[in-house]
């Protein structure tokens, strides 16, 4: 499968969305909306439940199954709302000593003229600075597209997993061809360039671990990652939580490090 394929692949419809997998992972999911200043965005998905017998914050990028339904969510595409809701469950989370588990799926955050009117840059800054700065463990999951900053507000964690089908990029190949090549028909081009597959991720040592998904159905899948993400909170309760900012600074500083001197 080529590199474009597999970023079909991540948007199909046909894929399991954040929903699925809540239900499968997360037992008494309870969710908690809004941001507490302008609404609530459906394209982020929040609540505590448990993961196993741990209690967990979840945030979840959740993508449509229908076009009615991918209209109300905007294709996945979060709001500055959705990111203050996450910011506010995250410190939620801080303050009772939950890790927190995300769940990412988004092309990207909403573009439209309103998100920028309401600041969404600064949303997207500020949960990123949150995320990484919390003292509980934190995981993510790629479970389909993790596109540009959108994504990344929700993906600096501890440990970052994704899906063999899934891909994470710092832009879509179709935005990336025009700008480079001035032409979007030489997207497949692009997304080979971009090594984006999980597999080039997880050589790069930016994953953490790949699910394979071929040959096995859902419940199968769902019942290793639950098994993997358990045991990573249970290595990363095991240390101080003051020192959890530290050690995520020290890996994502490493992983610019090292790409900026291998080229």
């Amino acid at each position: 499968m080529t590199a474009y394929e597999r970023v079909r692949l991540a948007r199909s419809g046909e894929r399991a969305n954040a929903q699925a997998f809540l239900g499968a992972l997360i037992d008494n999911f309870h969710e908690l909306h809004g941001d507490r200043l302008s609404g609530d965005d459906p394209a982020i998905i929040g609540g505590i439940g448990y993961l196993g017998r741990r209690p967990v914050t979840v945030l979840a990028q959740q993508r449509g199954r229908s076009l009615a339904e991918n209209e109300r969510v905007r294709f996945g595409m979060p709001m500055p709302s959705g990111y203050r809701k996450a910011i506010r469950l995250m410190r939620q989370a801080e303050k009772f000593g939950r890790p927190v588990l995300t769940l990412v799926d988004t092309p990207g955050a909403y573009p439209g003229i309103e998100a920028e009117n309401g600041g969404q840059a600064s949303a997207i800054a500020e949960c990123l600075a949150t995320l990484l700065g919390l003292r509980v463990p934190t995981l993510s999951l790629v479970i389909g597209e993790g596109g540009s900053g959108g994504a990344l507000a929700l993906a600096a964690a501890d440990r970052l997993y994704m899906l063999e089908g899934s891909v994470f990029s710092v832009i879509s190949p179709e935005a990336c061809a025009a700008i480079l090549f001035k032409d979007r028909d030489r997207a497949e081009e692009a997304a080979a360039a971009l090594r984006l597959q999980a597999a080039d991720l997880h050589e790069l040592g930016i994953c953490d671990g790949v699910f394979g998904e071929k040959g096995r159905d859902f419940s199968q899948l769902t019942a290793d990652i639950q098994q993997t993400l358990s045991a990573a909170l249970q290595e990363l309760s095991k240390g101080k939580p003051a020192d959890l900012p530290g050690k995520r600074y020290r890996r994502y500083r490493k992983m610019g490090v090292e790409h900026v001197v291998n080229g």
